[in-house]
């Protein structure tokens, strides 16, 4: 829950912000992501848990490092869909009535980006997970008094006699997986806006 509430308050404010302004705002942000987006995940928490030290590390640690690089590929849909939506009507007669540019992303634009947000987040949960038991597998994860599937996995791989704790692992995960994307389908279909609408 603390992934996706900073992840998507980060990105959707930033990416609506670089559609519905544009210009200067939007190449100057753009330029700083493109080299955010270069910076290897993988090292900034090899270096992060070799700073702290691997027992001193908890979930929020590790969540928050993740946090910096997840609200990137956020931005570039939100700001798609707000450049989209800044063209119809409704937003012009907005701003004829007087509303702000934050009155008007997040009162007219975002309700009608509801969807593309709503797509995004299974797969945002879909990536924690992974990411986490990614990590945990390669040994710069959580300490060894958590409990996680990454470091089941490895006790799997070094013990491949015992197949059924690989098995149950990867049955676990896929499991959990195609659950949290059915239910974000679901949810998908049910707040989509332009479902039963229609542009004249």
């Amino acid at each position: 829950m603390i992934y996706l509430v900073i992840t998507y308050s980060v990105g959707v404010t930033l990416g609506c912000l670089m559609g519905y302004l544009g210009g200067r705002f939007d190449i100057v942000t753009q330029r700083f992501i493109e080299v955010l987006a270069n910076v290897p995940f993988l090292y900034v928490v090899i270096i992060i848990a070799d700073r702290i030290g691997r027992d001193n590390i908890n979930l929020v640690t590790i969540l928050l490092v993740i946090c910096i690089f997840s609200w990137i590929h956020i931005t570039y849909y939100m700001r798609t869909a707000t450049y989209k939506e800044k063209a119809r009507d409704y937003v012009a007669a907005a701003r004829v009535l007087g509303a702000g540019p934050f009155r008007v992303i997040f009162r007219h634009v975002l309700p009608n980006a509801i969807s593309t947000l709503v797509t995004l987040l299974p797969f945002s949960v879909a990536a924690i997970i992974t990411a986490l038991t990614a990590l945990d597998f390669i040994g710069f994860g959580l300490p060894d008094t958590y409990p996680s599937w990454g470091r089941l996995l490895a006790d799997g791989v070094s013990n491949l006699d015992s197949p059924w704790i690989v098995a149950s692992v990867f049955s676990g995960m896929v499991a959990v997986l195609l659950l949290v994307t059915f239910v974000g389908e679901a949810v998908r279909e049910a707040f989509d806006p332009k479902k039963f609408t229609t542009y004249r």
